[in-house]
């Protein structure tokens, strides 16, 4: 069995927990987990992008001039792509679509892989509880401090409102539940703080 650090609120190392190799304890498979980010990326993206082809773009379709006897290569209108201000060959689409396929056993797989890396490299610390007394960022900002973070992403079982609201103005603190904690969020901050009910709800939706 993996062996997570395990402190109080005040940020005080007190024992190891128990985690299932499964999960905490998996080999780094860095090609899984950049597809898996890569994919989380893409999929996110939505197609805003839109572009004209030469029979959208506003020109006159008279000829600039005469085919022979300028000099000049031949045109046939201004709404050639090779023109400036032309259309487009291949415009983008508002439809374009930047989906990637990915199966649900290996973005579980990757999510492990990235967790047992974070472990591994002692980025990763479960505490016991983490709640605050009223929503208040300063009060967030200064627990976090004490506790010996700065960069940090704070994953609970479920979503505690004074814990959203206080971490909505700190830049380098977020707060999700289990359920929203995403490849990238993981990857992008320095540690991950889990809380006990979060680190066994991880070990029951990834195992």
């Amino acid at each position: 069995m993996m062996e997570l650090k395990l402190i109080d609120q005040q940020g005080q190392s007190t024992t190891k927990v128990a985690a299932l190799d499964e999960v905490f304890g998996r080999a780094y498979n860095e090609a899984l987990i950049h597809q898996v980010v890569t994919a989380y990326l893409a999929n996110g993206r939505s197609g805003t992008r839109m572009q004209k082809d030469r029979g959208e773009v506003k020109h006159s379709t008279k000829k600039p001039w005469r085919q022979k006897g300028t000099g000049r290569a031949r045109a046939g209108m201004t709404s050639s792509p090779l023109w400036r201000g032309g259309g487009r060959i291949f415009p983008n689409r508002p439809d374009e679509n930047f989906s990637h396929k990915l199966n649900r056993k290996m973005y579980r797989a990757g999510v492990c892989s990235i967790l047992s890396q974070l472990a591994r490299e002692g980025r990763l610390v479960v505490v016991d509880s983490f709640t605050l007394d009223a929503p208040k960022t300063k009060l967030l900002a200064q627990k976090v401090k004490s506790m010996g973070f700065d960069n940090v992403l704070i994953v609970t079982d479920s979503v505690d409102e004074n814990l959203l609201l206080s971490s909505r103005n700190l830049p380098d603190v977020s707060v999700v539940a289990v359920a929203h904690a995403d490849p990238v969020s993981l990857i992008r901050h320095a540690n991950v703080l889990l809380t006990k009910n979060a680190m066994a709800k991880f070990e029951e939706l990834l195992k």
